[in-house]
């Protein structure tokens, strides 16, 4: 059952090795129930169900793996806005096709991402007293 205080997670799976690195995170902090993985094809697809859960007013962290910013770029399509927003391209890593990225540079990703759930930038925040719309807007923070 989806616990509404931890964040969701939506990550890059394109096919180069910085876009499998956002996905092989958000599975990771899935699994350790630290986040729940949510589809952001669903969301770009505009999936009523998926598109209602990322404007559901929960934190949200948007790992994308390249400048292109993709899932920047599903959310941004239902006025959306991560309160995190990650691009694993910025952290030095190279994009490349036909190769992963090291253990060495996923587990050290891994340890900075938990690290950020943990914070204070990750936690729920109260709902507000009088929402101007019908969708409360995700407050962001960078």
């Amino acid at each position: 059952m989806p616990d509404p205080q931890r964040p969701l997670v939506y990550s890059c799976s394109g096919c180069s090795n910085v876009a499998q690195l956002a996905n092989t995170l958000a599975v990771r902090l899935d699994r350790a129930g630290l986040a729940e993985m949510s589809c952001i094809a669903g969301v770009g697809g505009r999936v009523s169900s998926l598109v209602k859960k990322a404007n559901s007013g929960r934190p949200i962290l948007a790992i994308d793996g390249c400048q292109l910013q993709c899932v920047r770029g599903c959310l941004d399509q239902h006025g959306v806005t991560a309160n995190v927003h990650l691009v694993l391209s910025q952290y030095g890593l190279k994009k490349r096709y036909g190769e992963d990225c090291s253990a060495e540079d996923a587990e050290e990703l891994y340890q900075e991402v938990c690290q950020l759930i943990a914070s204070d930038r990750m936690q729920v925040q109260p709902a507000p007293e009088a929402p101007s719309s019908g969708k409360r807007r995700l407050r962001s923070v960078k």
